[in-house]
This record gives structure tokens, sequence and C-alpha cells, in this order.
């Protein structure tokens, strides 16, 4: 049982769960910094982008198995289905059953945020699909890091905050945007590891495309840009002299930078399965920097 447990665990790939999470986090965060928070819309987003994104994982195991791209005893995590432990059928199964729950919580949403959350989830669903199914899949196109950057930081920041406050916000965008990029970090340390892998399969990701160091490089400067996007923010603080929130805040970006900068650095001197830690480390510093300034937006709201 326990080995079932672990195995159905690493299908789920938990440590970049943190990318769908931070998001819908923040924007609860900052709803409640101003007033529009509400319990039960917000608790139902973080179950909606947790079920998306464990969908997203699934299926994309299940499509690359089906295309041939995964390979027994790969580099990267343990794939239950290449490795013989989960059938494709099964995985197939648990997959679609994952997204119609995803879709029952998405529909619960719709009495606070109006019906054209319907639509809107509909796409979330096809896209979650797209990336690595269908006659075009996105991943294997070099699309990748824009669907990361859309559907796990455009999407869960702004939607999530429209469903509590019923309306969208320019500093939720701003959010929104440094949570993209912070995401699209996680997908390039994966793709990273994986080039050789993905470039002997036919899989064009960014990385096949433009090669490890753009991808190193980019990588680098998505962790400041994500917070020089909320310039706006810090000097907000600054020049309000701590009545809008503690001038102690501005450590957060601070910390996440020297982090994002250990890991980047560490990024370009390993290889192989020497990266693999990295992945969760990048999400790991995204949920740091997602934590910390979530819970000064409660203190201080």
């Amino acid at each position: 049982m326990k080995k079932k447990i672990k195995i159905w665990l690493e299908c789920m790939r938990l440590r970049t769960l943190p990318v769908s999470l931070s998001g819908v986090v923040i924007a609860i965060g900052l709803a409640k910094w101003q007033h529009e928070f509400k319990w039960l819309p917000a608790v139902l987003c973080v179950v909606f982008a947790l079920l998306a994104q464990i969908v997203s994982n699934m299926a994309n195991e299940y499509f690359d198995y089906l295309q041939g791209t995964d390979k027994p005893g790969r580099v990267g995590p343990r794939r239950g289905v290449t490795e013989g432990d989960i059938s494709p059928k099964t995985l197939r199964n648990v997959t679609f059953t994952l997204l119609v729950l995803a879709g029952v919580v998405g529909c619960c949403l719709i009495p606070y945020g109006g019906w054209w959350l319907l639509p809107a989830g509909i796409v979330i669903a096809l896209a979650a699909l797209a990336y690595s199914a269908g006659p075009y899949p996105l991943s294997y196109h070099g699309l990748g890091e824009l669907m990361v950057f859309i559907f796990f930081g455009l999407v869960p920041v702004n939607l999530t905050y429209y469903v509590m406050a019923l309306r969208f916000d320019a500093l939720a965008m701003l959010f929104s945007i440094a949570t993209g990029l912070m995401g699209v970090n996680v997908l390039l340390v994966n793709n990273y590891r994986d080039v050789e892998d993905d470039r002997e399969a036919g899989k064009r990701t960014s990385v096949v495309i433009f090669g490890r160091q753009a991808a190193s490089f980019s990588y680098f400067i998505n962790g400041f840009m994500a917070m020089a996007i909320l310039t706006s923010f810090w000097l907000m603080i600054i020049m309000r002299g701590g009545r809008l929130l503690p001038l102690w805040v501005l450590a957060v970006p601070a910390l996440y930078l020297v982090m994002h900068t250990v890991t980047w650095f560490k990024l370009t001197h390993r290889d192989g399965a020497a990266l693999n830690p990295l992945l969760g480390g990048t999400a790991r510093n995204m949920l740091i920097f997602t934590l910390l300034i979530t819970i000064i937006f409660f203190i201080y709201s």
C-alpha cells in the first residue's frame, strides 16, 4: 500500500504544486489586505488550482508515454506508467476523473464570479490537456513556458482575486506577472535537465530550440524581472514611510533574489540527476516568497 501511495504521489509531482498554489495564495492575501477576502471562494480556488495542476501533470505523463518521449530509467523523476508501475489505462482514467472533479469545483465558483467562469474553466481544462496532447502539443513546440506564464500566473491570480472582489485590480495584475515569471523558471529547470532526452525524442522545448545557455540566462533574468515588475509596489511602501506596510517588507524580495541567485548558480554547475533537487528548489523559492508576502498581507489587513 505504501509503495502504491508513493507511486501516485510521484505521478502528481508534488514538488511542482507550489507553481499553481502560489498564484491563488497571493491573490487571497491581496484580497484580504484590500478587505475583499471571502473564505469559501478562496478555498474553492485553492482546490481547483491544485486539481488542475495534478491533472496537467498526469496528462503530461500519460501523453508523453503514448508518444514515446519518456524512457525507462530517465534522468528526471520516476514516471510510473513508463516504468510499468501504473497501467496507461488506469492513469488515463484517474486523470479524466480528476478533470471532472476539477470541473465540479470550478462550477461551484459560478455563484461568486458569474456564468462567464464556465467558458473560462473550459479553456483552462483544454489547456491542461493541450500542453502535451492533441494535434499540436504545445510543450513539444517551445510553448510550454508561455502556457505556464498564462495559466499559472495571469489566470490564477486575477481570477481568484476577481471571484472575491468582483473586479480586476492593477496590483493583482502585477503580482500575476511576477508569479508567472517565477513559475516559468520551474519549467525551465525541468526542460534544462531533460534537454538531451527531449532532443532525441523530437520534443522541441524552448531549451532544445535555444540551448542551455539561453535557458540559464532566461532563468536568471526571470527571477529579477519578477521582483522588478513589482517596483511600483515596493516604491509605494518606501514613499509612504512604512504607513502602508512596514519597510522591513522589502526584505522579502531581497530574500527571494538571494535564494534565486544561489539556485541559478547551482543550475549552471550541475548536470543530469543532480539537477533534480533544483526543480523543487525553484518551486520552494517561489513558495517562500508567496507565503511571506501573503502572511504580511494578512497581518496588516
